[in-house]
């Protein structure tokens, strides 16, 4: 168990963060970690923040839960969901205080990302290495996902090594509801599927965008205003623009690096978050080992507004706590979680504070 309490100069920050957060949001914060069990990771390490004495606890780690790459909640009756990435991909459904309450197979490899739409009791899975997507109807009691169906991807991407096949990397319905789509970093493409929320379907997918060729998009995310969306590319390192159409299809706005100019070596772009306010955007890059902060201006433009090291190595993930003013960055090769500081412009600031999780990849807030 890890308890970590305020420096001097963490202490300051806190201060100066607490200016800007009203009242209401000073209350206890609670998250989990997924880990990689190949990584040294115990299963789902449970983390606990108090806002009021800028304190961070990670609690003793829930076995049989390995290989949680990423997770999401609100499912029927309270579910969480958690993908085991895996060869033979599962995903279980979870109840509050982690009794399982169902698993049902993704029928792909490595199962990497979830998206879930809560009106219909619906959710869709990217299995990465055997490049598709896998659609369950969720029972509407418990949440227990059915068996589902699979749309494979299928192409290659000009990197051998890593675009020898379709990787699907990320899914997620669009804010009308109309659509799923789906980003596939093998085949340098992002797919539409016609959603249905009322009669549970999803129709097959057809190309809604494509990235350079060899950019190997990974994650997408919305503006929470404007008809515009943002990808991360992982293996071109670029942030690229997109303009949203009602037909789900997209296209490019603008492309920006998402490394430092003087940055010379090996790099793997990874998250990317957007603040409610649609004025932020953040990207980590994996290698270059630092977080990228963009400004978006009211045309959802983005402009480099930081760049800031990401207080350890090879940071997959990272969580947005806007109501808490904080950023948690899960630094996998570092067994680390590190704790920035948001401040009023955006801009993050290192707290120094850091908390021990063995091959950490995902955080999800409950």
């Amino acid at each position: 168990m890890t308890d970590w309490t305020m420096t001097r100069r963490s202490a300051l920050t806190a201060m100066a963060a607490t200016i800007a957060v009203p009242a209401a949001a000073k209350r206890s914060v609670r998250l989990i970690a997924g880990t990689y069990a190949r990584e040294g990771g115990k299963g789902l390490y449970p983390i606990a923040y108090d806002p009021d004495r800028d304190r961070w606890q990670v609690e003793a780690p829930i076995p049989g839960i390995d290989d949680a790459s990423f997770g999401v909640g609100g499912g029927p009756g309270g579910a969480y969901y958690l993908v085991r990435e895996q060869t033979q991909g599962k995903i279980s459904a979870y109840a509050p205080g982690w009794a399982k309450r169902g698993t049902a197979p993704t029928k792909g490899a490595d199962p990497c990302y979830i998206a879930l739409d809560r009106a219909s009791g619906c959710h869709a899975v990217a299995n990465y290495s055997s490049g598709g997507v896998a659609f369950h109807r969720l029972d509407p009691r418990t949440g227990v996902p059915g068996d589902p169906v699979l749309f494979d991807h299928v192409g290659k991407g000009p990197n051998t090594a890593r675009q020898e096949g379709p990787h699907a990397h990320w899914v997620g319905f669009s804010p009308d509801r109309r659509w799923l789509h789906s980003i596939d970093l093998g085949t340098d493409t992002l797919y539409a599927y016609r959603f249905d929320p009322t009669a549970r379907t999803l129709a097959r997918p057809v190309v809604a965008w494509h990235a350079d060729p060899g950019a190997g998009p990974r994650h997408l995310v919305h503006h929470p205003r404007l008809p515009r969306a943002y990808v991360v590319c992982e293996l071109s390192n670029t942030l690229v623009t997109l303009d949203a159409g009602v037909d789900g299809r997209f296209v490019t706005r603008s492309r920006l690096s998402t490394l430092p100019a003087s940055y010379r070596g090996a790099s793997q772009a990874a998250h990317i978050a957007i603040d409610p306010t649609g004025r932020r955007l953040y990207v980590s890059n994996r290698g270059q080992n630092g977080i990228a902060v963009f400004a978006l201006d009211a045309a959802g433009v983005p402009t480099l507004l930081q760049h800031i090291a990401s207080g350890g190595d090879w940071p997959r993930f990272f969580l947005l706590l806007d109501d808490a003013r904080r950023m948690v960055v899960a630094n996998e090769r570092s067994a680390t979680l590190a704790i920035f500081a948001i401040g009023p412009d955006g801009k993050l600031s290192a707290t120094g504070q850091q908390l021990a999780v063995p091959g950490a990849v995902f955080l999800g807030r409950l």
